[in-house]
């Protein structure tokens, strides 16, 4: 079993409140073995909400204390993140999932680069929070950028 971001299958949730379908990891769920999650809905934010994005750091040091995740407003959203990762992996161990593929770049879900946190579309290297949490947990996380 695989996780899944849900946003990739079509699912309306992503913080504009819209999908970001991605037709390769569509084909992979209609297969099988793949659980739709989605981090932030699960950490209680609402469809649309604020864009979020980790600012001083990744989503390991959100997980340890050291950064937050913010929204453009000022507005800290750290707690729903850390919430909605840790659900994340509770499903993630009650389906047995040993690999998940999110949603590239996202505070959450992002495998290898996220947003730096100025909200100008630069990136730095790291993790979202979601993405951390699970590699720290032994699950094998991709973004839908490895189906391209």
């Amino acid at each position: 079993m695989r996780l899944v971001s849900a946003c990739l299958l079509g699912i309306n949730c992503n913080w504009k409140g819209k999908s970001s379908l991605d037709k390769k990891v569509f084909e992979e769920f209609e297969k099988g073995g793949l659980f739709p999650v989605c981090p932030e809905i699960l950490g209680g934010q609402s469809v649309p909400r604020a864009n979020a994005e980790i600012v001083e750091g990744t989503g390991m040091d959100v997980l340890e204390g050291r950064a937050k995740v913010m929204d453009p407003r000022g507005n800290d959203v750290t707690e729903q993140f850390v919430r909605g990762a840790q659900e994340t992996l509770r499903i993630a161990k009650a389906v047995g999932a040993d690999e998940a593929i999110l949603k590239a770049r996202s505070p959450s879900c992002g495998c290898g680069k996220t947003y730096d946190g100025t909200f100008s579309h630069k990136l730095v290297d790291g993790d979202g929070v979601t993405a951390a949490l699970l590699k720290k947990n032994g699950i094998v996380v991709k973004t839908e950028d490895a189906y391209q």
